[in-house]
């Protein structure tokens, strides 16, 4: 009987080689689909800044700072369709928030247990739901409301404000807000809930030991814990809503001007893209729009880097403070 030698070198053995041509593998496969991504991206970019070369050399930087859009006398500007996409996507974020990240915390600490998985998946739902039905049920239900309803009483008794200044049609920026808070809510409160019911029960059991009531518990060992969490919903949910194009273009009134309230019409830079590419008459226009495409990714990749910052700078302030 021959007794194995437990020193030798593993490069003399079948099976760790084996490993290592898997290991070879395995990192050539992973480092080939993070370049794919890569290159997506990089390809992305350079699509959309070929095709608008002529609107930035023709129009250079007043692009980006003059307020007319009128193809029959061929020139452009992007900053009414930008104010309209950031106005709409503020407003909706201020009302989604809120509601969002308080739902999540009702669903992980407040609500009985009976209840928080089929209320879980009705938001599981509602996040997966075709924009064009939010844009449909927005037209018919919303803007009747608005309409009728609501605006004449904002413009009544905050019409002094200028916010709320103009005639109330229900088909402006207004409504387009409160459709893509709707769309932006099931996102921000899905992952939210997720973050949150991460958050480790000691965490919540140390609080409650020292007489913490359920408030101070969640505010000050729920969510602090899970910040990342509720962050990276609410960019997700902002995601959503500055990209959103069909159900903003059906209730946000398509006007190409830049918006002077609330009760204006306008449009956002996907609407405008929805609405203009395929009917493109001049000759820069196609370019034009190509280069408002490029605006709205900058846009995107600008606010997306923001809450990267913002959210290093809160974990490092937490760090230090648990130093």
């Amino acid at each position: 009987m021959s007794l194995r030698n437990p020193f030798r070198s593993p490069s003399s053995r079948g099976t760790p080689r084996v490993s290592r041509w898997g290991d070879r593998i395995f990192l050539i496969l992973t480092l080939l689909a993070t370049a794919a991504v890569a290159a997506l991206m990089v390809a992305l970019v350079v699509v959309l800044v070929y095709g608008s070369r002529a609107t930035i050399q023709a129009y250079g930087f007043s692009f980006l700072t003059n307020r007319v859009w009128n193809p029959e006398s061929n020139i452009y500007t992007i900053v009414p369709f930008a104010v309209g996409t950031l106005v709409t996507s503020a407003i909706a974020l201020l009302i989604a928030i809120p509601l969002g990240i308080g739902a999540a915390i009702f669903l992980t600490q407040q609500a009985p247990g009976w209840l928080r998985a089929p209320v879980g998946q009705l938001i599981e739902l509602l996040a997966a739901i075709p924009s064009i039905v939010y844009g449909f049920w927005g037209l018919i239900v919303i803007v009747p409301i608005m309409r009728d309803d609501v605006e004449p009483v904002l413009a009544r008794y905050l019409g002094w404000t200028g916010l709320f200044g103009g005639n109330p049609i229900g088909l402006d920026v207004l409504t387009a807000s409160l459709v893509l808070s709707v769309m932006a809510i099931p996102t921000i409160t899905a992952i939210s809930r997720d973050s949150i019911a991460a958050v480790p029960r000691s965490q919540k059991e140390a609080a409650l030991s020292i007489g913490a009531t359920d408030w101070e518990v969640t505010r000050r060992a729920v969510l602090p814990y899970a910040r990342s969490g509720i962050i990276a919903g609410i960019v997700l949910g902002l995601g959503r809503a500055l990209g959103e194009t069909m159900a903003v273009t059906l209730v946000i009134g398509n006007n190409n001007v830049l918006p002077t309230s609330l009760f204006s019409q306008g449009q956002t830079i996907a609407s405008l893209i929805a609405n203009d590419f395929f009917e493109a008459a001049s000759p820069n226009e196609v370019p034009a729009l190509l280069e408002a495409a490029l605006i709205l990714l900058l846009i995107t990749l600008a606010i997306n880097l923001g809450a990267r910052f913002i959210l290093a700078r809160f974990q490092a302030g937490r760090g230090v403070g648990a130093e």
